[in-house]
């Protein structure tokens, strides 16, 4: 196929691209709705794991290594349901820092330190370089192979010329800068990028697919028979199992550890899954979806593997089954068609990753250095819009870098090594940021001394043992050093550092590194505290979900800066008609953060000057925004001192609101309990009150009639015998009835004061209430009340006072009496019998029931009240003293039982006496 053609379709499909780009910026702008706001377009960008390495480089490594490529994207499946806890806090974080890269977090989480985030981005990008050359073999390899035809197609892949990379290079740099470099703000998203990342993700899962299904279906008779021929070749059998491929169980679980640590923390991958998010609930959605996609841009690997394998001879380079296979069989276009989807993952890797790298470069390397420069305390504005341009031009400036570095890694070692190597070498190398990622997510105590010695370890030992080794195949390093070690000492060989053997090169690169990374991070940090910035930003990192936007979270500023400095300064990043939005906004949260009227100039809120370090860390990142806003208006970070005495004093206030609190509540409840006190002396008050009222009525009835009667004896000697008879039985009758009231009013004193006992002996529950209704069996004839007891023979024994038992049983036969019709049809019932417990000991129950006039039930708990019939005059007043109910119930209460009364208007009364045997 001729060169013109595939650079026209090249450069047709990158402009297609930039016109997608193009549009969803364009739609933004003019405020319609985002067309990536949304989960599937947010799953689909984070798609761009899958690069060449997946479009051209899976399907080589199963081709002699089978099963084993799936480690890659089984790790990533397996992150999916912590997406929610650990991916979720990225965003969150990010968020409301403002951070814009994984060098921005590390750097901002530990102190905001601007050396830490300088070594994160030299790490990332020496790390990362080797991974885009890898795109660039990939791309320039492919277009060999479409240009160059049949000749192409039997040399390896490392046969790409030089040019064909050079000329790719430059013009992926050329789109990068056009696609996402055209703004100093990173924070803002790329709208553009993202849609077009996600178009990408669909263009090069079609054109995967549609190879795999031409090998399966148009060269063979289906994956089944794909399989069937493998499995009769010895070599391709093999590749069945993972013990066949020669893959170690140590093996597969480093594919695991690496692929997981890499799905967050690739420059890439942090770019669309972080930066970019629009919706934290997109995470949702993208849990499933982007798994699924793993799964379905896999499925013909292995059917392209070894159908390559079949149809071809041992010298072909397996890498380029998914293009050599259409050409070979004849069929150029559909070849084009999947040139386009590798050229697709290739480009679509390299224009984020890019992006990531140079916004760190300028970042963490270069502004730094510009904003400790004497100049950057100058009062000119134009010197924050001279920093502003700076900074973009920088990010473009290394685009341009990155893309030189990855193209000299390949024509010097890349083009060597097979796609998945290179790919691998890279997972371990961002895989050293996982120790204080995770630490400085969950863990308050991580410091930048200790997050510095951990990189620094574990990103030494993985350049000596991963990436070293690599320089020895060129020619580069002699081969001595992998045999005898450096400087001639045996425990300093990168395969077997300090003597340890039987493991891969990946296994035993990662296990070392984050061995040394691991234990230099947590001894250091144990060993050093942390500054007072460090401690700041470690409640915000651990503790982000306590605040809701970008506006909250600790300040760390103290004294006071110009208002129109701060103003200038965010207006030369930011420019003017975005740093008013941004001031506007901050008043309008903040309605009492306005300067003082009595200072010129004004001077800005503490507050405000934290608001402007996020909107800064946005530009020029976490460190350079702390240095700038410090150097150029004059503020001071709050010291250690400072933070002490502010704790302590807070700490002060925060115990003395707490005893204030704890004495409230006590107070409180002693008022309580004195109200109820209260409430209760007032209580007795009026039934003491009531008593003695009652008590004097009781007593002077009697004696007012022996008082008369005896005046009437004294007055008339002469009376006659019969009348002074009766008079004198009278006055013996009235003086019984002072007495019983007397002793009935001691015996309530008794009880209630507790002194009454009881003399308990077994008895015969017949006996006493055949005993009681003889008592009042003349009462009983003399008002013709029809009596009816139903007592059983044989009843347990019952252990009671047999006097204060026979004294309930008459009380509440006398009630009945009285109680009972007077017309001669007056009946009353008696029973015992036990009743059948649930649960707890056997009682005994006595009831005496009536057919009188009832009581209503507001009565029913107050008839054992003391003088219960005086203190309601609206009843009729019965016979009697009213004490007897109330002597009744402390005696049944003495016995441990209780006493209660069913009854209705009109229905007479039942009254049930429960006793414990």
């Amino acid at each position: 196929m001729s060169k013109l053609l595939v650079v026209c379709f090249s450069f047709g499909y990158l402009a297609l691209l930039f016109w997608v780009a193009y549009a969803a910026e364009r739609r933004a702008n003019s405020a319609q709705s985002s067309l990536v706001n949304n989960p599937y377009v947010y799953a689909l960008s984070m798609a761009v794991y899958c690069t060449a390495w997946t479009y051209y480089g899976s399907v080589g490594r199963a081709a002699h290594f089978g099963l084993e490529f799936v480690g890659i994207y089984l790790g990533p499946t397996l992150m999916a349901p912590a997406a929610w806890l650990v991916l979720r806090k990225l965003i969150r974080v990010c968020r409301l820092q403002r951070l814009t890269s994984i060098a921005d977090f590390i750097s901002a989480r530990y102190g905001k330190s601007a050396s830490l985030g300088a070594l994160a981005t030299v790490v990332c990008v020496l790390g990362v370089v080797p991974y885009i050359s890898l795109q660039i073999k990939a791309i320039a390899a492919s277009f060999d192979i479409m240009t160059r035809g049949a000749t192409a197609l039997e040399l390896p892949l490392e046969g790409a010329a030089a040019s064909t990379a050079l000329y790719t290079t430059v013009a992926l740099a050329f789109f990068t800068i056009i696609f996402g470099v055209r703004s100093i703000e990173a924070t803002e998203r790329h709208e553009g990028m993202v849609l077009a990342v996600a178009l990408e993700s669909l263009v090069k899962l079609v054109a995967f697919l549609a190879a795999g299904l031409f090998v399966a279906y148009g060269l063979f008779d289906g994956i089944e028979d794909i399989f069937t021929r493998a499995a009769a070749v010895p070599d391709l059998s093999r590749l069945f199992t993972l013990d066949g491929a020669g893959t170690s169980s140590e093996q597969w679980f480093t594919l695991l550890l690496l692929s997981m640590a890499a799905i967050l923390l690739l420059p890439r991958q942090f770019q669309v899954s972080v930066v970019e998010n629009v919706n934290e609930d997109h995470l949702r959605k993208a849990m499933w979806l982007f798994p699924l996609y793993l799964i379905v841009i896999n499925l013909f690997v292995l059917p392209l593997a070894f159908g390559g394998r079949l149809l071809t001879g041992p010298g072909f380079d397996a890498d380029t089954f998914v293009l050599a296979l259409p050409l070979q069989a004849g069929h150029p276009w559909l070849a084009l068609f999947i040139y386009i989807g590798g050229l697709s993952a290739a480009s679509s890797m390299i224009i984020v990753e890019t992006i990531a790298l140079s916004v760190m470069m300028s970042n963490h390397l270069l502004m730094p250095l510009l904003v400790r420069m004497p100049t950057a305390r100058a009062e000119a504005p134009s010197w924050f819009a001279y920093l502003g341009q700076v900074a973009l031009n920088s990010r473009r400036l290394a685009v341009v870098l990155v893309l030189l570095l990855a193209y000299g890694y390949y024509t010097a070692v890349g083009h060597l090594l097979p796609l998945v190597n290179i790919g691998l070498v890279s997972f371990a190398a961002v895989a050293q940021f996982v120790p204080v990622v995770l630490g400085g997510l969950y863990w308050r105590g991580g410091n930048r001394q200790g997050a510095t010695a951990g990189i620094l370890a574990g990103f030494v030992v993985w350049l000596f043992t991963l990436v070293v080794p690599t320089m020895v195949g060129p020619g580069m390093l002699s081969i001595t050093l992998l045999s005898d070690g450096l400087f001639g000492l045996h425990g300093l060989r990168p395969f077997a550092l300090f003597g340890l053997e039987g493991l891969d090169y990946l296994s035993h690169g990662l296990f070392w590194s984050w061995f040394f990374n691991i234990g230099f991070y947590i001894g250091v940090s144990l060993l050093r505290g942390p500054s007072a910035l460090e401690q700041r930003q470690a409640d915000s990192f651990v503790g982000v979900f306590h605040y809701r936007n970008v506006f909250e979270g600790p300040a760390g500023w103290q004294g006071a800066a110009p208002l129109p400095d701060v103003r200038e300064l965010l207006t030369g990043f930011l420019g003017k008609k975005r740093a008013v939005q941004a001031l506007r906004a901050f008043s309008e949260r903040f309605p009492d953060a306005h300067p003082a009227d009595d200072v010129t100039p004004p001077q800005a809120d503490p507050r405000l000057l934290a608001y402007s370090e996020k909107l800064l860390a946005g530009s020029i990142g976490p460190a350079s925004a702390r240095l700038l806003l410090a150097s150029s208006v004059g503020v001071e970070d709050i010291s250690f001192d400072n933070v002490v005495g502010i704790l302590r004093e807070s700490q002060q206030l925060l115990e003395a609101n707490r005893q204030l609190q704890k004495q409230q509540r006590q107070l409180q409840r002693l008022t309580d309990e004195l109200r109820v006190a209260y409430d209760q002396l007032q209580a007795l008050d009026h039934d003491k009150d009531e008593f003695l009222v009652t008590v004097t009525h009781e007593l002077r009835t009697p004696l007012t009639s022996i008082r008369a009667l005896s005046e009437i004896l004294t007055d008339n000697p002469d009376l006659e015998e019969e009348e002074r008879h009766r008079f004198l039985v009278t006055i013996t009758r009235e003086s019984e009835r002072l007495s019983r009231l007397i002793t009935l009013v001691l015996d309530l004193e008794k009880y209630e004061s507790g002194k009454a006992t009881l003399d308990r002996s077994p008895l015969d529950p017949a006996e006493v209430v055949n005993d009681a209704i003889e008592s009042v069996g003349q009462l009983l004839r003399d008002k013709q009340i029809q009596l009816d007891v139903d007592v059983p023979p044989g009843l347990p024994l019952l252990s009671a006072d047999r006097d204060r038992l026979m004294q309930v049983l008459v009380n509440l036969l006398s009630n009945a009496i009285k109680s009972c019709r007077a017309d001669g049809n007056g009946r009353i019932r008696v029973a015992a019998e036990v009743p059948e417990a649930a649960e707890g000991p056997a009682t005994l129950r006595l009831v005496v029931q009536d057919n009188g006039k009832g009581i209503e039930a507001a009565f029913h708990t107050l008839i054992f009240d003391k003088f219960f019939q005086a203190k309601n005059q609206t009843m009729r007043k019965p016979e009697g003293s009213g004490l007897g109910l109330a002597i009744t119930k402390k005696i049944v209460e003495l016995h441990a039982g209780r006493i209660w009364v069913e009854s209705q208007p009109e229905q007479g009364a039942r009254f049930s006496v429960e006793l414990p045997f």
